[in-house]
């Protein structure tokens, strides 16, 4: 028995936008919150286990509905319907409010929530939030990968110069997944994906990886 072709089409360009949204919501740290009524600027910071951090207010721990607006509400931005999870930095999930610092410095609240992903929206396709919830299958060598990097920090700056087109004074790696860096700025955070046909699956592909990028 064949597979209809015509499935087969509407698969492969439903993996393609799934694989899209979770590219772009990757490259949005800062965008906006929606809750009750209310809307907020937030900066997010990506987990080993698919979830995003933030510090939040409290009105948006106790909201009925919150929803995720990377970085805006426009057609073509991402759009998440997400559930807040209340931790306490000196608790056993505090590694999270320490991630989050590592991305952006000073929070500006004192409450911090795990984000889980229940749905998304992006250029008029509703996704499931397991598409854009991806566990980080190399975060064992995250920081490993990230302390060998950061003692190359002209390499970094290239890449950035490289790929972003942006001149920063400093450059610092942050985060790392198989499919692309973090790499903060003097200001942001920018993300910088490997390049095609690349995967990251440890520290030496990792570093090999950079040094394509920055070339």
């Amino acid at each position: 028995m064949t597979r209809d072709h015509h499935l087969d089409g509407e698969e492969e360009l439903a993996r393609t936008v799934q694989e899209s949204a979770y590219a772009y919501m990757r490259s949005q740290l800062e965008g906006h919150i929606h809750f009750d009524g209310d809307r907020r600027t937030i900066k997010v910071a990506p987990l080993p286990d698919g979830r995003l951090v933030a510090p939040v207010m409290v009105a948006m721990l106790v909201a009925g509905e919150v929803v995720l607006e990377l970085p805006d509400d426009g057609e073509d931005h991402l759009q998440l319907s997400v559930t807040l999870t209340k931790f306490l930095p000196e608790g056993p999930d505090g590694g999270a409010s320490d991630r989050w610092q590592i991305y952006h410095g000073v929070p500006p609240d004192v409450n911090w929530a795990a984000i889980t992903i229940d749905a998304g929206r992006y250029s008029g396709w509703f996704l499931d939030g397991s598409v854009l919830s991806r566990a980080n299958p190399i975060a064992a060598c995250e920081s490993a990968i990230c302390r060998t990097a950061n003692l190359e920090r002209e390499m970094l700056k290239r890449v950035i110069q490289k790929r972003i087109g942006s001149h920063p004074p400093e450059a610092l790696l942050v985060g790392v997944d198989p499919w692309g860096f973090d790499i903060r700025r003097h200001c942001d955070v920018v993300r910088v994906a490997a390049l095609s046909g690349c995967t990251i699956r440890d520290e030496a592909s990792a570093f090999a990886a950079l040094q394509d990028l920055a070339s």
